[in-house]
């Protein structure tokens, strides 16, 4: 095997490269959607890697559940950059570099798959060393495949088959509710429409409190997929998703069971060791006077949580 050279990307640039932008390729946002375990996948050990971003809870939920499976010695992993100008996501010496192919941007990954590729370059990326091109960037696939498909962890059933059809309708409502949140608040621009949507996620996150109440995780005493899809919300929400669309007068330590069970999950070695608390941006949210006040807030996540009895 030949030695790969490391590169680094220049430091980010907004003047010469603008903001990023997801390009204008047509289909869908999240275009390569190969699954392991198919004949044109197949979960072999040390095939595969995965590139993921501090910042991206998408790209924490891949990482947490490589871990929780025990696959670090199957699927190996890389970091991004925190930071992104134009050219997308890039790799410098804060994360390091990319050990796999040395690209110095995500993007090369996505042009060596399919040349002159103009469209979203996404965390998680799930890349093939065998066939030198990317498996999936559809990141609900990524976590499943990973949790499924490879002989990790046998007590860590995340997606067990009796309980699919409910974790799949929990996880939908997730994405709406909690995942997508701050776009769907933040993008209002009328008060009624604001108060309309901040009150469905305010309503959610009040249902799940409730539902925590006698059990430790979403589906009872073992940790399944629906958890690892909520938890990297709850982690941003104080400090970077409230703060920024301004949905609730309440920061997450007022859910007295749901910011339990948030610590819970954190002082869990696989959600722990996957989490920069450091690359979690504090933005300020909009200015409309009809919007709430809701300042950043830092939580002590390191605080008892007294959940192992629930």
């Amino acid at each position: 095997m030949s030695e790969i050279t490391l590169n680094y990307a220049g430091p980010v640039d907004l003047d010469t490269y603008g903001r990023y932008r997801p390009g204008g390729r047509p289909g869908p946002r999240y275009p390569f959607q190969g699954r392991i375990g198919t004949p044109e996948f197949p979960a072999e050990p040390g095939r595969y890697h995965l590139y993921v971003a501090a910042v991206c809870p998408y790209a924490q939920r891949a990482a947490i559940v490589r871990s929780l499976k025990g696959l670090e010695d199957v699927v190996s992993l890389s970091y991004v950059d925190d930071d992104r100008d134009g050219r997308g996501w890039a790799f410098r010496e804060r994360r390091g570099a990319d050990p796999v192919n040395g690209f110095a941007t995500l993007r090369e990954a996505y042009e060596a798959t399919e040349p002159g590729f103009d469209g979203h370059v996404s965390v998680p990326t799930l890349w093939d060393r065998e066939t030198g091109r990317i498996v999936s960037n559809n990141f609900p696939d990524i976590t499943i495949d990973l949790g499924t498909r490879f002989d990790g962890d046998p007590e860590a059933d995340l997606y067990p088959e009796e309980l699919r059809p409910e974790i799949d309708a929990l996880n939908a409502r997730i994405y709406e509710y909690v995942n997508t949140a701050a776009g769907r608040v933040g993008s209002a621009t009328t008060e009624a429409e604001y108060g309309e949507a901040r009150q469905a996620v305010i309503a959610f996150l009040e249902e799940l409190d409730a539902r925590l109440a006698d059990r430790r995780f979403l589906f009872g005493s073992g940790i399944t997929e629906a958890d690892v899809r909520l938890w990297p919300t709850l982690l941003r929400f104080d400090v970077s998703d409230n703060p920024a669309a301004r949905i609730s007068e309440r920061p997450l330590t007022a859910f007295p069971n749901l910011w339990a069970y948030a610590r819970d999950l954190y002082q869990h070695p696989a959600f722990r060791e996957n989490t920069d608390l450091t690359a979690l941006s504090t933005p300020t949210g909009e200015t409309d006077p009809w919007r709430i006040p809701a300042q950043p807030f830092q939580a002590d996540w390191e605080q008892s949580h007294h959940r192992a009895a629930v």
